[in-house]
């Protein structure tokens, strides 16, 4: 797998995205970006009293993503972790970006909610869960990408992500 490659970590909260990010990063020998640091205060503020965000919340967030990816991508590539949930959003990141791949990491909702009821000190609440498989477009056949079940620990995750990743065609940005 290229490491000129900007690998986004998607999927609903409570997957594991910032942990298999960061294990990703670290496995490939890049730099790690955690994509709720890019959401504005206001977004941030929504979402801990409960409120889902909307698609004009978002678009801020994922154009400085975008950003980022952009950035990144002529710079030896890197990882972050994003939700992603919509087609939309990713066409967006991919608008910047076009050789982002991205890896969805996808599980079952007790399986999520349980994990998120046992994270401490994140600002997401599991009340939002609901909302964000309600919005979930999985990555589609035309999508550069993978999905890895969050299923086992996440070095178990990290090294099905990473072999998926191994299995990508070779692709230019």
């Amino acid at each position: 797998m290229s490491t000129q490659r900007v690998i986004v970590v998607m999927g609903v909260a409570g997957t594991g995205k910032t942990t298999v990010g960061q294990l990703l990063a670290e496995a490939l020998g890049i730099p790690y970006a955690e994509g709720d640091a890019f959401h504005p205060a206001a977004n941030v503020a929504k979402m801990s009293a409960g409120i889902p965000l909307d698609d004009a919340d978002r678009w801020p967030w994922l154009d400085a993503i975008g950003e980022w990816i952009r950035n990144r991508a002529g710079l030896g590539g890197g990882v972050i972790a994003a939700s992603c949930l919509k087609r939309a959003y990713r066409d967006r990141l991919r608008a910047a970006a076009p050789g982002a791949v991205f890896v969805h990491l996808a599980g079952e909702r007790p399986l999520i909610e349980r994990r998120m009821a046992e994270r401490k000190g994140h600002f997401m609440p599991t009340a939002l869960l609901d909302s964000q498989f309600a919005i979930l477009e999985p990555l589609q056949d035309d999508e550069l990408g993978v999905v890895v079940h969050v299923s086992g620990s996440p070095e178990d995750i990290t090294e099905r992500a990473l072999a998926a990743l191994r299995r990508l065609p070779a692709h230019e940005n």
